[in-house]
């Protein structure tokens, strides 16, 4: 049945794409793409309609309905909202109803071997994006010979690419330079690396009575310095975020500086960093909904930034690193060391960050290991008092939005 539906919307994505022919901006990565398919959407408005991939659709099912229509949720019941979708894009094939998107944002997922080609046999991008893949990728315990794997899938959907494309890099990624030998097609970079092309300058965050309101950096581009600034924002991530959709705007002929208004209405997405009111006058991170190396350094090193309040990191299992686990964990426990100030840790494996920070010189009292998040959640209530920034990340799994449902002030 699913295998059944699975080539039958493909088929129909397949038709639209080349019925209506839009400009197509694929985004992957192991950190950050959401984000930045966010942020690229935001920019593009001038240049016609624009949709991009709803929610996680970001697979063999879920690109096809990315590129069908506007189908944010699979609905109940299941069997009539697939048949909604079928009639709906045979029809919009053969007398469109309503006009089609002049382009479209999508993610192109890559949980293992072999699902970018299938996804390229769907829709080719004409600006390919690889946001970060970093030292140690997400789902790598998936690939059979590890990073490797992991870093030839990544840059097939650069690798597709013809001269006349263009792929947007991130240029402070360890792979950077190999990337690059992977495509024909002509490279812009972004990043805080002095030579890449959009360079992310003086990132801060915004202050308001001691507390955090977002974030505020500087692009530099060609001749130009344009600010940014990013309300409710915590990490870094979203300065790269902003710095990858002004590359692609710039290449679809959008001015920088116009592109740099429309990111301003740009907001995080839910568990993705994004700060929210906690009780007791606290802050909370909420990066909730997912973790991986990369993004966990990069959270970390952030929250390091934060020197004048209490830092608290409620620290989840990072899944799907195979032979890699201990050894990111364990990197993770050296950063915490240095970025926090009180760490909890959940999860079987969660408990090797709380190990390596202790052996780094976090104080053993302010260390504290469980199982679950359920009882994270009431030791962060314990311990957290008026004044505290509180990062919470874990891999999806592990459930911490739980813990920034049970904190968070019933006002936010």
């Amino acid at each position: 049945m699913v295998k059944t539906l699975t080539k039958i919307l493909k088929i129909l994505a397949r038709l639209t794409v080349k019925r209506y022919k839009p400009f197509i901006i694929g985004v992957t990565g192991s950190a950050g793409k959401t984000s930045a398919k966010e942020a690229i959407f935001a920019s593009l408005s001038p240049k016609g309609k624009v949709r991009r991939t709803s929610a996680n659709f970001n697979n063999e099912l879920g690109l096809p309905l990315s590129i069908l229509g506007d189908w944010s949720a699979i609905q109940k019941p299941v069997w009539f909202f697939w048949l909604r979708v079928i009639i709906s894009a045979a029809v919009q094939l053969i007398v469109p109803l309503k006009p089609y998107s002049d382009i479209l944002v999508l993610e192109y997922g890559a949980d293992r071997a072999g699902d970018i080609q299938k996804l390229l046999a769907i829709a080719k991008p004409d600006i390919g994006v690889i946001t970060a893949i970093g030292n140690i990728p997400v789902h790598v315990e998936n690939y059979p010979n590890g990073i490797e794997d992991v870093f030839r899938e990544k840059a097939k959907l650069i690798s597709a690419l013809t001269a006349a494309k263009t792929a947007v890099l991130n240029a402070d990624d360890p792979l950077y330079e190999r990337l690059k030998e992977r495509t024909r097609a002509k490279v812009v970079s972004y990043g805080f690396n002095e030579k890449a092309d959009m360079r992310i300058l003086h990132f801060t965050h915004v202050l308001k009575e001691m507390r955090v309101e977002g974030v505020a950096f500087k692009i530099q581009y060609k001749n130009s310095t344009i600010p940014i600034s990013i309300p409710t924002a915590f990490s870094v991530s979203h300065a790269y975020a902003a710095a990858c959709a002004l590359a692609v705007a710039a290449e679809r002929d959008i001015n920088p500086i116009d592109a740099s208004a429309l990111i301003h209405t740009y907001r995080p997405v839910h568990g993705r960093s994004v700060l929210i009111q906690g009780i007791k006058h606290t802050q909370l991170v909420d990066e909730s909904y997912n973790s991986s190396p990369l993004a966990l350094e990069t959270a970390l090193k952030t929250l390091k930034m934060i020197t004048f309040k209490r830092r608290i990191a409620v620290l989840g299992d990072m899944l799907e690193l195979g032979e890699y686990t201990l050894k990111a964990h364990e990197k993770a426990g050296e950063e915490a060391a240095e970025s926090v100030d009180v760490l909890i840790t959940v999860g079987t494996r969660a408990k090797f960050i709380a190990y390596k920070a202790r052996e780094k010189g976090l104080a053993q009292e302010q260390v504290h290991i469980f199982e679950t998040a359920q009882e994270a959640g009431r030791k962060l209530q314990e311990v957290m008092r008026e004044g505290d920034i509180i990062l919470i990340k874990g891999s999806h799994s592990i459930g911490l939005e739980k813990v920034v449902e049970e904190v968070r002030s019933l006002s936010s």
